[in-house]
């Protein structure tokens, strides 16, 4: 069964393994850059480690108590992972391990971005990866994680007024989701600001061409985007 607190899938648990990897590999300050799940594992990095990170990007997500906190019909329908995936096991393990063809199509095809962008042998590859009950499992613990404890550490930070203090990028879907469902709070730059004492959405704004896997839509843009921010960096 489930760990009750789901701990080692917090994404504070994830950061500090990344912060002990970049020391054994001799980085005492690093740059780092996240997409979907990866960026909540680097903006946790921004806030519990902060003398190790010197620039932060997070690609397409706001942060997690904000997710949460603003949860309705179109979160649950749109991107229902949030609340299939985080219910009790086994019920999410075994839709995925019995349908997982049916999830990476509704997936890929269904966030705005072009099915074109992804190969059948990448669809194949991921498809296999979620029939694995280990995989399955690992994923499920996650988005566990990201109701529970993620979101308890992002309302503990706010209110003990801890911040981003690295200079950070946030770009996002031009005609995703964090587009329109955000709009009346000023959309996402609006939502880090609250969180971050630098941020931005780069000299060309914070939207990128392509939908929530604008990554894999338009890489040589994205590349470009997230060089021209780290440019100039010096360990």
């Amino acid at each position: 069964p489930s760990d009750p607190d789901h701990a080692p899938y917090a994404k504070r648990a994830m950061a500090a393994d990344l912060a002990a990897l970049m020391t054994k590999l001799g980085f005492a300050r690093f740059m780092v850059a996240g997409h979907d799940r990866g960026g909540r594992v680097a903006y946790r990095l921004a806030l519990d480690h902060p003398d190790r990170v010197e620039k932060l990007a997070v690609l397409d997500i706001v942060p997690t108590a904000d997710v949460l906190d603003r949860a309705d019909a179109r979160l649950a329908l749109g991107y229902w992972p949030w609340s299939l995936l985080a219910q009790a096991e086994p019920l999410p393990e075994t839709i995925m391990t019995a349908a997982a063809d049916a999830i990476v199509d509704n997936a890929l095809a269904g966030w705005g971005s072009s099915p074109a962008a992804f190969p059948a042998e990448v669809r194949q590859a991921y498809a296999e990866a979620l029939r694995d009950p280990a995989h399955a499992h690992a994923i499920c613990e996650e988005y566990r994680a990201a109701a529970t404890l993620d979101r308890e550490h992002d309302q503990a930070d706010r209110k003990a007024g801890r911040r981003i203090g690295c200079p950070m990028l946030a770009l996002w879907s031009g005609h995703g989701a964090l587009a329109e469902w955000y709009a009346r709070e000023g959309g996402p730059l609006a939502l880090w600001r609250e969180w971050a004492d630098d941020v931005s959405g780069g000299v060309s704004g914070g939207t990128m061409p392509g939908g929530h896997f604008f990554p894999e839509e338009a890489p040589a843009e994205t590349a470009a985007r997230l060089g021209e921010f780290f440019a100039g960096y010096r360990p």
